[in-house]
């Protein structure tokens, strides 16, 4: 079934901030965590949320600033991010849930695990932020969430053209053939919306320092009591695939899927076989 057809969309007001998010199924609740650029519940959650929602009660908020949700005020950091989340939880009467995070999303998912554990049942970890504290690019990377104007014009520049968008997927995933025209179309639309890009550019501001990503936790995952599976692109050039083995020793009660032929965005580029891995996971 498509996501139209199993989800509501529903509105709620957390932090003064009116947050879209979608619901669907009936069982014991998972959440899911989009991650930064464009994205969006919908556009991360697409072929996921109809899976999961056969046996989980399913919730994918916008993150603030993203897809139909208000944009914030304050700086968008990871940890501005787990206090909305620990808000939103508690706006649904949500004592506890398994988190399911992607790149920023599976960084806060991280987060919340590590700092309140008695909320979190299960967390799956999907090519996360958190993991390591290299920037791709290096320093170059940190000079352009720096230089003026050089990140809006490029945000600019893709707003305008369909064919750098296909490109920059096609920097993202393993496979090229993965780039469909779904997949585009569904970018395209996501990067059409007002002042889109502009919530990230502030979290890259916030996250992003000159010797390397501000939130690495890779000291305290011993610390992690929740179970956790962490499922990660052996192809990904943004959070590097040793990241996740080493996470999987470091963190006492982990498991790690590598998806080959994969890049950093396994729900679209693999989807039958990312769904499959989670699901057996969160029912175990």
């Amino acid at each position: 079934m498509s996501l139209n057809e199993v989800a509501d969309e529903r509105t709620v007001e957390v932090g003064g901030l009116r947050v879209r998010y979608l619901v669907a199924g009936d069982g014991s609740p998972v959440v899911l965590l989009h991650g930064g650029g464009v994205d969006s519940a919908t556009l991360s959650w697409r072929r996921t949320i109809p899976a999961l929602a056969e046996r989980f009660t399913v919730y994918a908020p916008d993150w603030p600033g993203y897809g139909d949700s208000e944009f914030p005020e304050a700086e968008p950091s990871v940890a501005w991010y787990a206090e909305f989340l620990e808000a939103f939880l508690d706006r649904l009467e949500l004592q506890e849930a398994s988190l399911v995070g992607i790149s920023m999303g599976g960084g806060v998912a991280l987060s919340v695990a590590l700092d309140r554990p008695e909320r979190v049942t299960r967390l799956v970890l999907v090519d996360s932020l958190g993991l390591g504290g290299a920037v791709p690019g290096g320093y170059l990377g940190y000079l352009f969430t720096r230089l003026p104007y050089v990140s809006e014009v490029t945000w600019a520049l893709l707003r305008r053209s369909r064919r750098l968008w296909a490109l920059s997927l096609r920097g993202i995933v393993g496979d090229p053939e993965a780039v469909t025209p779904d997949l585009v179309d569904d970018v395209v639309r996501a990067g059409s919306r007002p002042d889109a890009g502009r919530t990230f550019r502030a979290f890259q501001r916030a996250e992003v320092g000159p010797a390397g990503l501000r939130t690495n936790v890779v000291d305290r995952l011993p610390e992690l009591r929740v179970p956790t599976l962490l499922v990660h692109g052996e192809a990904d050039p943004l959070v590097p695939v040793e990241w996740a083995v080493r996470a999987g020793v470091l963190v006492p009660d982990a498991e790690v899927r590598i998806l080959p032929n994969c890049g950093h965005w396994p729900p679209r580029e693999r989807p039958e076989r990312f769904v499959g891995l989670v699901e057996a996971y969160l029912a175990e």
